[in-house]
């Protein structure tokens, strides 16, 4: 027994530095929850603001690096609660009126996707920006065109480029498109069916910036889809970008040589002195596999799950 609790521990252990992330969304999500539960007179106003107050010092410690972190606390979620408990006592608890786990920790995960996805997007348009640059600047250069790996038509460099940039462009459309299906606040559903308070959940929607509340509480703490569209965005990108980087390779060789990369972004050889690898192109090729084993890994662990919340969530 005492061994089971020592592997326990060190699960809680590893599970810290991933949701330690998830610190701005779980706050977030907790304010717009304590605002809500005293428009709706469940708690005292007074009540609602110093769990506010608190909520706000604890984020504020976690971002200068002296909150207490735990690894025996499970995860964010607990760390964060047991603060709280330290900070304002037994109010801590009120905070949890009308609130399952369950529907807290998928909605720490909806906000921190939609931000991720957003940054996403506009990482997607600075490189779609650079090949604009690109294309402008070789405006004229002419190179040959390939089918099969075989040349075949003379056409523009700045063609060629511009081919990346409508692929991204689809990208950024497929991850815009996902920041609809994303933002759908689960709060209300309770640990599976609901919760017997009479919420105003359009509210905290409205709060945290959703356009819609879920409609069944047994999806609403089970679903994942919203990551799994995000991982399917992201394998389709890494796709292109891929495919882009290949390019890079073949032409910086010497079979092509239609561009030389910068020595900042290649590496030399030990025994090679001569020799320019492109590893930045290689290892964006590379990583792509990581974002595919991502999307496998997801879609293979929620394939078998039962209604409603398990822990492999």
């Amino acid at each position: 027994m005492l061994q089971g609790k020592r592997e326990l521990v060190r699960d809680y252990v590893a599970s810290i530095p991933f949701d330690q992330r998830l610190y701005r969304h779980n706050i977030q999500g907790s304010i717009a929850h304590a605002r809500m539960l005293a428009r709706q007179h469940i708690i005292a106003e007074t009540e609602a603001q110093a769990l506010v107050e608190a909520l706000t010092s604890i984020r504020r410690e976690i971002e200068e690096n002296s909150f207490p972190f735990k690894a025996e606390l499970e995860d964010i979620h607990m760390n964060v609660e047991a603060r709280l408990f330290q900070k304002v006592g037994d109010l801590a608890g009120k905070l949890h009126t009308a609130r399952s786990r369950n529907d807290q920790v998928v909605l720490d995960l909806r906000l921190y996707v939609r931000e991720e996805t957003l940054r996403t997007v506009n990482e997607i348009r600075a490189l779609q920006a650079s090949l604009v640059g690109l294309a402008e600047d070789n405006r004229d250069t002419i190179i040959p065109g390939y089918t099969h790996l075989q040349q075949a038509q003379p056409i523009l460099v700045a063609h060629h480029l511009l081919a990346y940039f409508d692929m991204l462009q689809r990208d950024r459309e497929r991850f815009l498109n996902c920041i609809e299906r994303t933002s759908v606040l689960p709060l209300g559903s309770g640990a599976l069916a609901g919760v017997p308070y009479p919420l105003d959940r359009d509210y905290v929607a409205e709060q945290l910036g959703f356009g819609k509340v879920s409609t069944n509480s047994l999806d609403a703490v089970s679903d994942r889809d919203f990551v799994i569209e995000y991982e399917a965005s992201a394998a389709i990108t890494m796709m292109h970008t891929s495919r882009l980087a290949e390019e890079m390779i073949l032409w910086s060789s010497s079979e092509f040589g239609f561009i030389e990369i910068d020595q900042a972004h290649t590496t030399g050889s030990s025994i090679m002195p001569q020799k320019r690898n492109p590893d930045v192109a290689e290892l964006a090729r590379g990583k792509t596999g990581r974002v595919y084993g991502h999307l496998m890994g997801t879609l293979t662990m929620m394939k078998g799950l039962p209604l409603a919340y398990n822990r492999d969530l």
